[in-house]
């Protein structure tokens, strides 16, 4: 295991999203932040704390899940997928979404989330932050907001660590 972000570096990459966040998006603006479970629900959370005191208009927050929006539901498993709860408890039309993960990678969990994204309205704009985009995209989308950009062999898993869950902020490369 390689640490690729000590705790120090996951809080500046979240400084760096914030500044990016800040330097594009209007302060007047109204803004939903969604993260997508399970890290980049932390991630959103995190998000949304630091830029509360920035946006005068309303800043909305929600947490979805896109288990069942996965393109690999039919592979076989080692392990059962849980589908958890979405809690969206606004309308999205209309709205700028800022969508939230920890790890960008193939692109197919943003798809999955896009997908899942529609069935809640129609959004005006959608913007996407990660934490770390690993490279190696297998669809076309990139991240708006980035705290890190790296590249990292396919044979490898990026793992991001918050003290939320695991006691400490870092990512690590497996």
């Amino acid at each position: 295991m390689e640490t690729l972000l000590n705790t120090k570096q996951v809080n500046e990459a979240i400084r760096e999203i914030v500044k990016q966040i800040k330097s594009d998006i209007p302060a007047h603006t109204d803004i939903a932040i969604i993260g997508i479970r399970s890290r980049g629900e932390i991630l959103a959370q995190r998000l949304n704390t630091t830029l509360k005191g920035h946006f005068s208009g309303r800043l909305l927050s929600g947490t979805l899940d896109i288990t069942l929006y996965r393109d690999d539901l039919n592979e076989p498993k080692e392990t059962q997928l849980a589908v958890r709860s979405t809690e969206i408890d606004f309308d999205i039309t209309d709205k700028l979404i800022l969508l939230v993960d920890d790890v960008l990678h193939t692109g197919r969990s943003v798809r999955a989330a896009m997908d899942a994204l529609t069935d809640f309205g129609r959004p005006r704009l959608m913007r996407l932050a990660v934490l770390v985009d690993r490279g190696h995209h297998e669809y076309p989308i990139c991240a708006d907001y980035v705290g890190i950009k790296t590249e990292v062999d396919q044979s490898r898993s990026v793992h991001v660590h918050f003290t939320e869950t695991d006691k400490e902020d870092r990512v690590t490369i497996e």
